[in-house]
């Protein structure tokens, strides 16, 4: 399938995998481009840039597909190196960066120059259009569907990828809610370029999270995710689990008082208790709706596979059987 996200990166499906702190290791994104998507390693995973670099050199060896790096830029006292994590991403090679949390814009001499495609991630329209004017080649629109940060603005994907077909002049690709080949037909006809799946790739046999993690997502339902951190306007989908419960009692007792030290338990240093240790009620992690979908942990492969044999079905026998035929319209299912 060719679409302009596929030729904007140089992969044979329009899937892009996305950055998942703890999840995003060379492992998974060298399967996923292996697969034919667009896998991307998780910049700040690496403590340091030298780390990153080096799991760079790690997937390089896994791959000669092209694959990407994620790099979140967040709103803290002590920020990361970024000019120096960039420099990593130059010098490795590599051609696509996914940017997330605030604006990249500090960033984007530095990536412009090297030649780099950067997809910026967007809950709304105008973010999407900031990101537009600043020079990102594409956007990642994410619906309130998404796990993670879906923004403050509550709007499902199939308002928000309409819109942003109707303003953006850039392509741009479905975020949250993302699955399977239903998935990627819904998000190019409501004019995205593509899909971003995050949550339903945890799911796989190469991502290198615990099993815990894995069956989890299996036996989850589409009622089993919990918004966090709203009155901080830092809204998290996360997980239901024993410890989001406390958390949103923390939140409901604290009210509009709630600051984020009264909830440090329950999000700090989470990530690799769950993602690599399995204790599955350690805190809050991100997980989308989507976790209704999933029903198994196939390869990254048959996974796309799966996805792009169902989206031509799908195009080639029931949407075009919708339309007449001789004259004579077709009965609609």
């Amino acid at each position: 399938m060719k679409t302009a996200i596929t030729e904007l990166f140089g992969i044979e499906h329009p899937i892009i995998q996305g950055g998942m702190h703890f999840v995003g290791f060379a492992e998974l994104a060298a399967a996923v481009s292996n697969a034919g998507g667009l896998g991307i390693i998780t910049g700040l995973t690496q403590k340091t840039p030298e780390l990153l670099a080096k799991e760079i050199a790690r997937c390089r060896d896994m791959t000669d597909k092209p694959f990407g790096v994620n790099l979140t830029f967040l709103p803290t006292f002590a920020a990361p190196p970024y000019p120096e994590y960039i420099a990593a991403i130059v010098e490795g090679g590599i051609k696509s960066v996914e940017t997330a949390g605030r604006s990249p814009e500090a960033y984007m001499p530095a990536l412009k120059a090297a030649g780099i495609k950067v997809i910026h991630k967007c809950t709304s329209v105008r973010h999407s259009l900031k990101a537009e004017r600043i020079g990102c080649d594409a956007v990642s629109v994410d619906g309130f569907e998404c796990g993670g940060h879906p923004g403050e603005d509550d709007i499902p994907n199939m308002i928000l990828l309409p819109r942003a077909a109707e303003e953006l002049k850039i392509p741009f690709v479905a975020s949250g809610g993302m699955a399977d080949g239903r998935s990627l037909v819904a998000a190019l006809s409501l004019g995205a370029a593509g899909m971003n799946m995050g949550t339903r790739f945890i799911a796989t046999s190469e991502a290198p999270v615990h099993q815990n993690v894995k069956n989890a997502l299996v036996a989850a339902t589409e009622l089993d995710t919990r918004l966090i951190m709203r009155s901080l306007r830092n809204t998290e989908r996360v997980l239901k689990n024993a410890n989001v419960d406390r958390l949103l009692e923390i939140e409901r007792e604290k009210g509009d008082k709630l600051k984020i030290d009264d909830i440090h338990d329950q999000v700090a240093g989470v990530y690799p208790r769950i993602m690599l240790d399995g204790q599955m009620d350690a805190g809050a992690w991100s997980c989308g709706m989507v976790a209704g979908l999933i029903h198994d942990i196939p390869t990254c492969k048959e996974l796309v596979d799966r996805i792009m044999a169902e989206a031509e079905t799908i195009i080639r026998t029931r949407l075009m059987g919708f339309l007449e035929e001789t004259g004579a319209p077709r009965k609609v299912a």
